[in-house]
């Protein structure tokens, strides 16, 4: 095995950068798979059965051995996290709080315009003591144990994502096409890797997930190779989404079609969706200059 992985690190600067994002993958999932399937079987469930709570013991798994298959890259590629954007510095800190606004704001943005325009519209929360109305209450909404546990978890994931997609992958892709072209070939990995979970629901989410992964490639640009600021927003994004979700705190109207607030109510799958992300893409570029 180690002289296997010796011959592969010698070999490496002639291996094309495609082929070695398929052994990057295919190493992964078969590492992954026999775990995967002890895991289904202990959950007792198996495809086409909708994942639901199983979900995260599956994603945690996937992910739990990342560390491990980035740093056999990373030797392999004789390369640091470092260059991949990973940077242990105090500024990096600051972009990430600076993601994590730009991302919320941004949501903040998205659903306060349609819900002025009546698109989509609050459901129902707690009780109010003046009207006997039943309202949300934001502030319990996002400052309670289990939106701050989904904010870690939010963290979690996009920092892994971040550190393969536009860390890794863009970083090797780049030895061989340029910014642009690597930004679109990591970008539509990443939007089909989704589809692992739920194939049906992600579909109609492709273009504008296609679409998350280059304004994220751009937020490393805008940040000078760091992936600090790509960290924040996409955890903004997941924790902000995640989170309305699971409180079932907002719904569409059908005011007007579907494809226009997101179809099966997931804003990637709609055009205010990209709007948001060609609106981020915008301040992302005015960042950067």
């Amino acid at each position: 095995m180690w002289n296997h992985l010796n011959n592969l690190r010698l070999l490496s600067p002639s291996i094309p950068a495609i082929v070695k994002i398929i052994l990057f993958f295919s190493t992964w999932v078969c590492l992954w798979l026999p775990i995967a399937i002890v895991l289904a079987i202990a959950l007792k469930w198996h495809p086409p059965q909708p994942l639901r709570n199983k979900k995260l013991p599956l994603l945690a798994s996937l992910y739990l051995i990342v560390p491990f298959i980035l740093w056999a890259t990373s030797w392999i590629e004789n390369t640091s996290f470092y260059n991949w954007g990973w940077y242990w510095q105090p500024a990096v800190l600051m972009s990430l709080l600076r993601g994590l606004g730009i991302g919320t704001i941004s949501l903040v943005i998205l659903f306060g315009l349609q819900l002025t325009a009546g698109w989509v519209e609050l459901q129902i929360g707690g009780n109010s003591t003046e009207t006997g109305e039943k309202q949300i209450n934001f502030l319990i909404l996002i400052f309670n144990p289990a939106s701050l546990l989904t904010l870690l978890l939010a963290m979690w994931i996009s920092a892994t994502e971040e550190l393969i997609f536009r860390g890794c992958l863009q970083t090797i892709l780049q030895q061989d096409y340029s910014v642009l072209t690597t930004a679109t070939i990591a970008s539509l990995i990443f939007a089909i890797a989704h589809l692992i979970w739920a194939a049906k629901e992600t579909l109609p989410q492709l273009p504008g997930l296609w679409l998350m992964g280059i304004v994220l490639t751009l937020a490393r640009i805008a940040d000078n190779g760091s992936l600090g600021l790509a960290i924040g927003i996409h955890a903004a994004w997941i924790w902000g989404i995640t989170s309305l979700d699971t409180a079932q705190a907002i719904k569409p109207t059908y005011s007007v079609p579907e494809w226009i607030t997101g179809i099966a109510a997931k804003p990637l799958a709609g055009a205010a969706g990209i709007l948001l992300l060609l609106a981020t893409a915008a301040v992302l570029f005015l960042i950067k200059n």
